[in-house]
């Protein structure tokens, strides 16, 4: 069985809650026993597995902004991206 689900982000990046989303695909598909793969078709998207909790989500954002700071510039010399100048 497959399911996609399409999402429309609009921030440059966001946590999204997909849990009930794959609950309710699971319960529609009337499988018993196996696994669910759970799949981010996209090369700037992850899946993650963790608490839905607001202060975790939090201390992500702080993280991945210390980690790799966004600055739209493509000068990577002013701290900007190479990645910016094609996508």
């Amino acid at each position: 069985m497959t399911k996609e689900l399409w999402l429309d982000i609009p921030e440059r990046r966001a946590i999204v809650s997909i849990h009930r989303e794959v609950e309710q695909l699971v319960a529609e598909s009337g499988i018993k026993d196996g696994l669910a793969l759970v799949n981010a078709m996209h090369i700037t998207a992850s899946v993650f597995i963790n608490d839905n909790e607001s202060g975790l989500h939090a201390d992500y954002e702080r993280w991945l902004e210390e980690l790799v700071p966004f600055n739209p510039g493509s000068d990577p010399k002013q701290g900007g991206y190479l990645h910016n100048r094609t996508g």
